[in-house]
């Protein structure tokens, strides 16, 4: 199944301390541009990140939205620095032995002396939370993926009708180019008879003539060649993924094409045709970016 380059998926993790959200959204692009929005916390993730995003996507501007809501508030960390409490110990019992005191402490006591303890505000466990934003990244992508390739089946359709109504202008230009070269060849008959009034005309320099028109305007390798197009590109949207480069090479060989058809319609009819043809492979080209 082809997808395509727009795309929107969100996903979010909820527990009682905190809450993980992930958006993701994409537009068109040639290659694969992504932009990373998100906490100072989880800044360490930016690769891992992106690596997971390159798994789901090939092409396109995709932006990450990454929101963390810390719903326990602030930890409060308590940090023992034994080897300062020793030194108290150590200082007391001195003091207690040199002057014959008694030593009087008490736990409670010691932990009030200066830098016994220190409080520190807990940093949250980065070990803990990758695993988690990981998951909750990859429910987002697969969400992003789902809407792609929804929005991809309709270009299918589009683009397979589209591809319909050209083969038909082609077979048309194809139909018209014998008539128009019979319609060339009354005329110049009748032009030149009544020039010549009632002399016969010369049967090799009309050939001639009617040699070097239809030279001019012959587009057989043209239609020859936009049918092969056409039958390419149903056959690439039949592969599914990464086909958006091939089938916007395909499209300009088409353009190509229908560019040499307009230039050589002489024809009103046949130029009214070829018009409407080079129209819908524009239409094509365009729905064709889209596609990843």
């Amino acid at each position: 199944m082809i997808k395509s380059m727009t795309g929107f998926g969100r996903s979010e993790t909820i527990t009682e301390e905190y809450k993980i959200s992930v958006e993701m959204k994409a537009v068109n692009h040639r290659y694969c541009d992504i932009g990373i929005k998100m906490p100072k916390k989880f800044n360490a993730f930016e690769n891992v990140v992106r690596s997971i995003v390159k798994e789901f996507a090939a092409r396109g501007k995709i932006d990450i939205y990454i929101s963390y809501e810390d719903y326990a508030g602030k930890k409060t960390k308590v940090d023992y620095h034994d080897t300062v409490a020793q030194g108290y110990m150590d200082a007391i019992e001195k003091a207690a032995q040199t002057f014959g005191l008694e030593k009087g402490i008490t736990a409670a006591s010691l932990i009030r002396m200066p830098d016994v303890i220190a409080l520190d505000e807990a940093e949250d466990d980065e070990e803990m939370l990758l695993p988690v934003l990981e998951q909750t990244l990859r429910q987002a992508a697969a969400h992003f993926v789902e809407a792609r390739e929804k929005e991809g089946e309709h270009l299918f359709h589009d683009l397979n009708e589209k591809l319909d109504g050209i083969e038909k202008m082609v077979c048309d230009v194809e139909k018209r180019s014998p008539e128009m070269m019979e319609e060339y060849r009354s005329r110049i008959t009748e032009k030149v008879e009544e020039l010549l009034e009632d002399k016969n005309i010369d049967e090799r320099v009309l050939a001639t003539e009617l040699t070097i028109y239809a030279d001019k305007v012959c587009v057989d390798e043209e239609t020859v060649r936009l049918h092969s197009h056409i039958k390419n590109m149903r056959d690439t949207l039949k592969l599914g993924d990464n086909i958006g480069r091939k089938l916007d090479f395909i499209a300009q060989e088409m353009n190509r094409e229908s560019n040499t058809i307009v230039s050589t319609a002489y024809d009103s009819a046949l130029a009214n045709i070829a018009i409407d043809l080079k129209t819908e492979i524009e239409k094509v080209r365009e729905q064709i970016q889209n596609i990843e």
